[in-house]
């Protein structure tokens, strides 16, 4: 008798720690913490834990703290949303950069994002591995991306906006870095961003397809640098197609000039789109940007809708933009 008592006093234990690991599983919010309070204490398993193509869209709430992680949300993990307790100490910390052992480029990220419909809020990506190459925080490739009251930091190539057509939105968001640290082939819109430079160089680093009417569009942001920052351009063509509009910008003294390079590709200035419309500070005027850049009239600048800029066969629901 007590040995079936036993018996069954195991099982219930069994049962009972199963369906609290079950309950993790299944529930729409997910918890992390590093102090082991919550469903998990490290994000990659929260996003493991939310299955393939969910059903329902999972929320993932991320406690304050520094989760030194290497992150992937792959293709089949969509229709997530990570939000963390604080931008600024709710933080995802990594140091690759190219040039390490089987590390690249396009390996050095911190947080990769290959699913759709994901979105941040009130979180730091950041890498520190410092200057010593491209090393990137935030790499995506997903299409429906959007970010809002986070914080990217790095030095080079802080920022991947990935894909022909991917449609990717930053709202309020803090943008570090040296050298393109914006840059990819994705349509992009920065809406009441701040890009912070570094060091004399170049904020973005377009990859535009040819058949992408838009590339990365900024409005209303605010372009600011480090109090020994004195020549810094808009961009430069990572491909023949860059694409790029800064649109009611404020932009501090920091700015050159000429305003855009054309990476000692003069071909380039035959196809890259560079333009500007009414932007303010020391560093927007166009008198001396070069020739081969663009003013928008008022129509054409009448056009930069979320609606327009992110029409591609299916379109995106401007409502549904903001996590």
């Amino acid at each position: 008798m007590k040995k079936n008592i036993t018996l069954i006093f195991c099982f219930f234990l069994f049962f009972a720690s199963f369906s609290n690991a079950w309950s993790a599983v299944v529930q729409d919010t997910i918890t992390v913490s590093l102090d082991g309070s919550a469903d998990f204490i490290s994000i990659q398993e929260a996003i493991t834990a939310c299955g393939a193509f969910p059903s329902n869209p999972k929320t993932i709430f991320i406690k304050k703290g520094i989760y030194k992680e290497k992150i992937i949300i792959d293709s089949f993990n969509s229709n997530i949303s990570l939000i963390g307790e604080s931008k600024d100490q709710t933080i995802i910390s990594f140091n690759n950069y190219n040039g390490q052992p089987d590390i690249g480029t396009f390996t050095s990220y911190t947080l990769k994002i290959l699913a759709d419909n994901i979105s941040l809020q009130n979180i730091t990506i950041e890498n520190t591995a410092g200057a010593v190459g491209q090393a990137v925080a935030l790499h995506v490739e997903g299409d429906y991306f959007k970010a809002s009251n986070c914080k990217f930091l790095g030095n080079q190539d802080t920022l991947y906006t990935a894909g022909e057509n991917r449609r990717h939105y930053f709202n309020n968001c803090y943008i570090e870095g040296t050298t393109d640290y914006i840059f990819g082939s994705a349509t992009a819109i920065f809406d009441n961003c701040t890009l912070y430079s570094k060091a004399n160089s170049y904020i973005t680093a377009a990859n535009t397809s040819k058949n992408s009417k838009y590339g990365f569009v900024f409005l209303n942001c605010k372009l600011l640098s480090a109090p020994n920052v004195r020549k810094v351009y808009l961009g430069r063509p990572w491909r023949e197609y860059a694409n790029v509009i800064f649109s009611s910008c404020f932009m501090d003294s920091h700015i050159n000039p000429e305003g855009w390079h054309n990476w000692g590709k003069p071909e380039s200035e035959k196809t890259a789109y560079y333009a500007e419309f009414k932007n303010y500070g020391p560093g927007a005027l166009t008198t001396k940007r070069v020739k081969w850049s663009h003013l928008l009239s008022v129509e054409q600048n009448s056009r930069l809708t979320f609606n327009v800029i992110f029409k591609v066969e299916n379109q995106w629901n401007l409502s549904s933009a903001t996590p």
